[in-house]
């Protein structure tokens, strides 16, 4: 089975405290398909935005829902990634 990082972000979570994540802690927040594990969504985000992941850390919303924090490493900046994707 190939890996489609595609299937695994669903779609960037773009609210206001978003934002102030990307500015502050250097982190992205994503939807994501609730089937997949914090090294998938690494390789995911890593694959699809040519950048370092540090950590990702996840949420189940209410609901149903999965959110994916994911922390880039320092050479790598948020909102760099957050305008070519058009967060910003």
């Amino acid at each position: 089975m190939s890996f489609n990082p595609y299937k695994v972000i669903i779609r960037p979570v773009t609210t206001e405290s978003v934002l102030e994540l990307i500015e502050s802690e250097n982190k992205l927040v994503f939807l994501v398909d609730r089937r997949y594990n914090k090294q998938i969504i690494k390789r995911a985000v890593e694959e699809l935005y040519d950048v370092k992941v540090e950590k990702v850390t996840t949420l189940i919303l209410p609901g149903g829902k999965k959110k994916a924090y994911v922390k880039l490493s320092p050479e790598h900046s948020a909102i760099d990634v957050a305008t070519e994707i058009g967060v910003f």
